[in-house]
């Protein structure tokens, strides 16, 4: 397992390492003791989450402003664009976002840490997200970055509208929302 570094400070790609022949494929998609050593990083994660989405699905940009989740993501059927904003004010990144395909053929991992917004769009007719969080869920501290925020301006990889919740149809700009110090 590798920790691959992004071009905004504390967001890392992780590729674990897949052992497969004719079979099929192994891989530890998580180790405690591996993590903290390839990232430095000495989280606990309290709670793992599975989410399966339709193609054309986008999910986000969400962010707890109180018990902030750092989030581990990976995709366990089909693809999805995974993407993470900085929201933190205090970062030389504040505002920027990265993205990178998620895949159950490329078995990358996105950790996302706290600070983070995070959202994905679904590329493939069905994914199964899957990822661990290191805080509760806590629906009152909630809040949602609309995802075609031109102040962000990402390049989601989705050609038509995107398929959004009311809670995603609802969520206000970069400008607007509440953010980190």
């Amino acid at each position: 397992m590798k920790a691959i570094s992004t071009a905004i400070p504390d967001l890392l790609i992780i590729e674990p390492e897949v052992f497969g022949d004719a079979r099929g494929f192994f891989m530890e998609s998580f180790n405690q003791k591996t993590f903290k050593r390839i990232t430095g990083l000495d989280v606990q994660f309290v709670q793992d989450n599975h989410s399966r989405s339709a193609k054309g699905v986008l999910r986000g940009l969400h962010y707890q402003i109180r018990q902030p989740q750092g989030k581990l993501v990976r995709v366990v059927r089909g693809a999805v664009f995974d993407v993470a904003v900085d929201i933190r004010k205090s970062s030389p990144a504040f505002g920027q976002w990265f993205g990178a395909t998620l895949t159950e053929d490329n078995h990358l991992q996105l950790w996302v840490p706290a600070g983070f917004a995070h959202g994905f769009v679904v590329l493939s007719d069905t994914a199964d997200v899957l990822y661990k969080t290191t805080d509760y869920y806590a629906p009152s501290f909630e809040r949602c970055i609309r995802w075609n925020d031109p102040e962000i301006g990402i390049s989601w990889p989705y050609p038509a509208e995107p398929q959004l919740s009311a809670k995603d149809r609802a969520a206000v700009g970069l400008q607007q929302a509440d953010v980190f110090a």
